[in-house]
């Protein structure tokens, strides 16, 4: 149904900024702004975690506390390509960051645990200190 493709992960030292984008491919049937888009985090021996999400039509979005003022979440519908500018990065940012897609949905409930219709491949941050 849609397939994703992340970039814009790297190295970087703490304090320092990133974005990453996610480029989606979806079938004629059914259009980018049908998505809910968010990213998701996996550090080495830890569990993956919901980091942001923004709906749709890109009104609404969903930060958890942990990245709250440091993280933003946009999407341009026009490009099919979500966005998260990372800043204030801290070591425990460090992790591989996927960029998944769930039609007909909020972020508030992506954030609850609603599983994906699809996942990207994955991007390394790596953050120093």
């Amino acid at each position: 149904q849609v397939q994703l493709l992340e970039s814009g992960g790297g190295m970087v030292q703490a304090g320092g900024s990133l974005r990453l984008s996610c480029t989606a491919s979806t079938r004629p049937a059914r259009t980018f702004s049908a998505y809910t888009m968010a990213w998701f985090r996996q550090a080495p021996g830890k569990n993956r975690e919901f980091v942001a999400a923004v709906s749709g039509l890109g009104g609404s979005t969903y930060h958890p506390d942990s990245v709250q003022g440091r993280f933003t979440i946009s999407r341009d519908n026009a490009k099919n390509t979500m966005y998260m500018q990372m800043n204030s990065l801290k070591p425990e940012d460090t992790a591989v960051y996927y960029c998944a897609a769930k039609a007909f949905t909020t972020p508030q409930a992506l954030y609850g645990g609603t599983l994906p219709d699809a996942w990207g491949q994955g991007t390394q941050v790596t953050v120093s200190s």
